[in-house]
């Protein structure tokens, strides 16, 4: 459901970028630092967010990617220790008997 509302929500965001464009037909000039273009202002819109789009899901699936590997590592350790412990269990199964600590304290009547 949250990547549904995430997707509907860059849709329309895209869409809105897209009815912007139509109603201003400008041509705009763009000065690189060796060039200068004249570019249609809807053009240019769609390119700036298509780009940004991009590089933001370019970031995600990095930090995605980290989480999903990090859990596979401490998933890897939970079951290394689950086994461990339950080796440590099964060899562990002697009786054990319970031990009493004596007092040497006397009662004294003062």
């Amino acid at each position: 459901m949250k990547s549904f509302i995430i997707a509907f929500l860059v849709a329309a965001l895209f869409i809105l970028a897209l009815i912007f464009g139509a109603r201003n037909e400008q041509v705009v000039t763009i000065s690189y630092f060796v060039a200068q273009g004249d570019f249609r202002l809807p053009v240019v819109l769609a390119t700036v967010f298509l780009a940004g789009f991009i590089v933001s899901w370019i970031f995600a699936m990095y930090h995605i990617a980290g989480l999903k590997l990090a859990l596979r590592r401490t998933k890897k350790q939970l079951a290394n220790a689950e086994s461990k412990l339950d080796d440590h269990t099964v060899s562990d199964e002697q009786p054990r008997t319970l031990v009493t600590k004596q007092s040497n304290d006397k009662e004294v009547d003062a």
